[in-house]
């Protein structure tokens, strides 16, 4: 995803009007609003269980492959700023995907030749040759980026570049005799390829952002790759560029049946504003992507279909090389939105990630929905289990009582029983009247957070300009809701996952009580509360 990062500052007022989706109009102002220390920053804003960069500016997820025991996480970092700026790829290492442990930078940009978003795979049969010893070679495939044609007005300043490893992904080598492997072909957006082995067709498959579509590419070396086809001239939301796809085979649950997932993030367009998560559902030939006739309906009726309807997940990717043991399809996504991602009130670092999430595909009737919930993991990190009283009564009623729990780091299950058609709102609060609202209106069927009084916003006239809304199919009988807080953020898990929310927000203060309120009748059953310690031993 580079929507934002295709620019530098001076340039970015001259570009605006030409090209759609670039760096966010905030992108100018910075950190003026920042007001608290660093050490108060760190105690205040620095998550306890997502990651973040131990310092700078991090945005998209990338390279994500599993090997020899250990997750990698890498992602677009400028570590010598808070700021988007020269493009690194970071990287950090986790034995769980909740305990990430950071490494020393992957890829450094050379002089104006930025390293963008892409993939890694694991080239277990050395189809590239480029291994060297008894270890599979890991292959990295990014967009590379070239300022020097940029400020020239240039129309083909990206290119795909690949570089290796020879040990499991911690040390780096770029390709020098044969880069790119994929030429510009005069498309001014044209980048973050991932790539993965397609087993069905026994070939490596490239999905690649270019404007406002995705093309595919094939390969059998990962070096010599040919154009298979094009998806997506209007179909979806195209409120910016496409960028970061995804694209994968996956299992409907509970058949036998398996269905191809398209990724495809956007900037501007989102379904709150800014930046999001669509996606498709439907087959693949080995060439070419076709909506399943039943998701197209559904694209059609609904303009686009999303993986997270809240503002703040972004460059949402998955990772390659999960083993058949495991089976999951995991995800992760950048915790921002490019409305504000510069000028959020942290100076030392800048963003974190969603929290892992296992994607599973399911069919309704005759439309198949992507739902993703919290990766197991974090269960292992429970520390103490609270049961939340039984709710019966209306008007406003107390779910956690103020001091109760450490809501900084925790799980919270909430089930909400014979639903009237009327507003259930939850309500955290803390002593000095701040206060997060999110919930179900059952009325005009959809879910909402509300974080216009949830401490600072005057950063950007964007963060609380809207309630979020995420829509659903008429009014609900029941309601379950799992919520994950973690200093500065709330993932709202909806019915198992059918539906998610995702958004950053920061206290002057930790929310220190819940509460719901309705005018109808409440029931509220089989509530628990998860608190978490990271560093708890396993």
């Amino acid at each position: 995803m580079k929507s934002k990062k295709h620019l530098p500052l001076a340039l970015y007022s001259a570009v605006l009007l030409s090209i759609a989706g670039c760096k966010p109009s905030s992108a100018v102002a910075q950190t003026a609003s920042v007001a608290v220390s660093s050490a108060a920053e760190e105690q205040m804003y620095r998550p306890n269980f997502h990651f973040t960069p131990k310092k700078g500016w991090m945005n998209d997820p990338n390279g994500m492959f599993f090997a020899n025991g250990y997750y990698h996480l890498f992602y677009q970092h400028y570590p010598d700023g808070n700021t988007w700026g020269p493009m690194h790829w970071g990287h950090a290492i986790s034995k769980d995907l909740i305990k990430w442990e950071e490494q020393p930078i992957a890829l450094y940009p050379d002089k104006d030749k930025y390293i963008f978003s892409g993939s890694a795979v694991v080239d277990t049969e050395n189809t590239s040759g480029l291994g060297t010893g008894k270890t599979a070679p890991i292959v990295a495939i990014y967009t590379l980026h070239d300022m020097t044609k940029e400020k020239a007005g240039k129309m083909d300043v990206e290119q795909q570049d690949i570089a290796f490893s020879n040990d499991n992904g911690f040390t780096w080598q770029k390709f020098e005799e044969g880069n790119p492997v994929v030429k510009n072909p005069g498309i001014r957006d044209f980048r973050d390829p991932k790539v993965s082995w397609d087993k069905t067709h026994k070939q490596w498959i490239m999905a690649l952002a270019a404007q406002d579509r995705i093309q595919f590419y094939k390969s059998s070396n990962l070096k010599n790759w040919e154009f298979a086809s094009e998806f997506g001239k209007n179909i979806g939301a195209h409120g910016g560029v496409w960028e970061c796809p995804d694209f994968f085979e996956i299992k409907v649950e509970g058949t036998k049946e398996t269905k191809w997932v398209l990724i495809v993030n956007l900037n501007p367009g989102g379904p709150n504003g800014g930046s999001g998560v669509q996606y498709f559902v439907g087959d693949f030939d080995g060439k070419t992507f076709t909506m399943d006739a039943g998701f197209a309906e559904r694209v059609q009726n609904e303009k686009a279909v999303w993986a997270d309807y809240g503002k703040d997940n972004y460059a949402g990717v998955t990772w390659n090389n999960i083993p058949s043991s495991d089976g999951r399809r995991l995800f992760i996504g950048w915790m921002s939105n490019w409305e504000y991602a510069q000028q959020v009130p942290t100076t030392t670092w800048r963003s974190s990630t969603t929290i892992p999430r296992e994607l599973q595909l399911v069919k309704k009737g005759n439309h198949y929905n992507l739902e993703s919930k919290p990766v197991r993991e974090l269960n292992n990190y429970v520390a103490k289990t609270l049961k939340v009283q039984s709710l019966n009564g209306k008007g406003t009623l107390k779910v956690i009582e103020s001091g109760k729990a450490d809501l900084t780091k925790a799980v919270i299950s909430l089930d909400l029983k014979n639903l009237k058609q009327d507003d259930y709102t939850f309500t955290l609060s803390n002593a000095n009247g701040e206060s997060l609202s999110f919930g179900l209106n059952n009325k005009e069927n959809y879910l909402f957070i509300d974080r216009s009084k949830a401490g600072r916003i005057d950063f950007s006239d964007k963060f609380a300009s809207n309630v979020s809304k995420s829509f659903l199919e008429g009014s609900q009988k029941s309601a379950a809701f799992k919520i994950i807080l973690d200093k500065t953020s709330i993932e709202i898990f909806y019915n198992n996952g059918e539906k998610v929310m995702t958004e950053i927000f920061f206290l002057n203060k930790p929310f220190s009580a819940l509460t719901i309120s309705s005018k109808q009748k409440i029931e509220l059953k089989n509530g628990i509360i998860q608190v978490l310690d990271i560093n708890k031993k396993q």
